[in-house]
């Protein structure tokens, strides 16, 4: 069993430099203005002879490609052999991550999953798209309330593209007696720009939707951005489509 470095030869928060400060900057201009280093820094605590806090945390993101996602799977014994770490604090940092992941689920499960925006439908699908290491394309399914009835996935591809047959996202609709549908699909590569194909795609889609009489109410790209976060590329928002 390895030992928390923690006790010995460490910095603590209260001899960093005054701009290495992450509780100091949370009480000060709260929590969204941190990075996610310094989040992670708070919950280290300290660091080890010679590096605060702050510096160990970047070393880990780092180890991850800086993807939270990628973090989340690092196991107690490879966090534990970053210096200045030990089991103790590698615990900490996976129980965190854990919550947040479980918040993100439990927020899915417990709305009623009335669409109102964009941000609505990224925070309904993004917990089974955000980790996946290839593309996948989803259809969303509402009623004459905007509200979901069903979602299926059309397709699966590899990290880069995946090809989608118009006819299955509008079929299941068909089944379900939907009044609308909604589209997503990741971007593994983080990227949230659309392709031609992307751009294409969508306005095929809002043609036949005009056919069907399944209007399409929105295209998102998921996926995540190099400081780590999760977000999304609205087609709608944007002006990206032609209506």
């Amino acid at each position: 069993m390895s030992v928390d470095d923690s006790k010995n030869n460490v910095f603590t928060l209260k001899e960093w430099a005054k701009e290495d400060k992450p509780r100091e900057k949370l009480m000060a201009l709260g929590k969204k203005k941190l990075s996610n280093a310094e989040l992670i820094a708070i919950l280290l605590g300290s660091g080890s002879k010679g590096e605060s806090a702050v510096s160990l945390a970047k070393r880990i993101l780092n180890s991850a490609n800086n993807d939270l996602n990628e973090l989340r799977n690092h196991g107690i014994s490879e966090l534990s052999r970053f210096k200045g770490m030990g089991e103790a604090k590698a615990i900490t940092l996976i129980a965190a991550m854990e919550l947040g992941y479980r918040l993100i689920n439990s927020n899915s499960q417990q709305k009623e999953n009335v669409v109102r925006n964009s941000q609505d439908i990224f925070d309904y699908i993004a917990p089974l798209v955000i980790d996946l290491k290839h593309e996948e394309f989803w259809a969303i399914y509402l009623n004459i309330r905007n509200k979901i009835i069903g979602k299926k996935l059309i397709a699966k591809g590899g990290s880069t593209e995946t090809s989608v047959d118009i006819r299955e996202v509008f079929s299941e609709g068909l089944t379900l007696g939907a009044n609308s549908v909604a589209v997503v699909h990741n971007h593994p590569s983080g990227s949230l720009n659309p392709s031609k194909q992307d751009i294409n795609l969508t306005q095929r889609l809002l043609e036949a939707g005009k056919i069907l009489r399944i209007n399409l109410i929105e295209h998102l790209i998921i996926g995540i951005l190099p400081d780590g976060s999760p977000s999304y590329y609205s087609f709608f928002d944007e002006g990206n489509v032609i209506i």
